[in-house]
């Protein structure tokens, strides 16, 4: 591999920087990362949330049958409400606090789990992450937002998964393996959860294989499952935002300025 000694931006054109090996950057350079994406992302999430609560496809299918599954009026077809229920989000960084937004324009509750202390006007309440298991219990929706890292690794394992409501849903828009790969395979199979959503995975294609399996488990033969290939932050707007980043912090590097989004300062 060659070496950039003369490197001065290591710029990252997402967020995730897990597959970088920082001891081949040089000291001199500086490693940034683009955000852009917790828009997108919030979209996502809101919809995928949304179609839980107001089944239009199969209201949609039946009623072109001529069945009016959904007749307002008709005990039996009362649907709920996503505005009635509390938010999770475990990690309250750019994606966490876009969704906390849009989770109060619909006139949810917002709770947050978080590394730092959260101290924000849309959280009703903050948990630390030594407190997970009381956070996980206090909410009818989680949804994980948190980096990979070393100590979030696994973070939401068998216990964590246990402590959930029976009816409540996890969503996963951060990275795979901060969610124990068996313990929410066996948790939505013996449907200790209500269900889930999952944009982030274990698997994923490479250069030689460019289609796998999303996870060494049969997620596709669960039926309480919505899976996705991660796509929730892939929009014209998130290339468009990300552009402009890196656009700006290399003017910035030739005049001599601050960049931003800096994750490792120049030496």
């Amino acid at each position: 591999m060659p070496q950039p000694r003369k490197l001065r931006l290591w710029h990252a054109p997402s967020a995730g920087t897990d597959g970088i090996d920082l001891s081949l950057l040089p000291p001199a350079s500086a490693l940034c990362n683009c955000h852009g994406h917790e828009y997108a992302i919030a979209e996502y999430v809101m919809a995928a949330l949304l179609l839980r609560h107001v089944p239009l496809a199969k209201a949609d299918a039946d009623l072109r049958q001529g069945q009016w599954t959904y007749f307002a009026g008709r005990p039996n077809a009362l649907r709920t409400e996503l505005g009635q229920q509390t938010m999770g989000l475990l990690g309250f960084g750019h994606i966490g606090q876009a969704i906390a937004h849009r989770a109060k324009a619909f006139g949810m509750k917002v709770h947050a789990a978080n590394r730092s202390a959260v101290k924000s006007p849309l959280v009703d309440q903050a948990f630390g992450l030594h407190d997970l298991p009381a956070f996980m219990a206090s909410v009818d929706v989680v949804v994980v937002s948190l980096p990979l890292m070393p100590d979030t690794t696994g973070i939401v394992n068998q216990a964590a998964l246990a402590a959930m409501r029976p009816g409540a849903v996890l969503v996963n828009v951060g990275r795979g393996p901060v969610i124990d790969e068996q313990a929410l395979f066996e948790a939505l199979s013996r449907r200790q959860i209500a269900g889930a959503i999952i944009d982030t995975w274990y698997q994923y294609p490479t250069p030689a294989r460019t289609e796998c399996a999303p996870s060494q488990f049969d997620f596709a033969a669960l039926d309480n499952v919505t899976l996705t290939p991660h796509m929730s932050g892939w929009t014209s707007g998130t290339i468009q935002r990300r552009q402009q980043t890196m656009a700006d912090n290399i003017g910035r590097l030739c005049r001599g300025e601050a960049l931003v989004n800096v994750l490792k300062a120049a030496g």
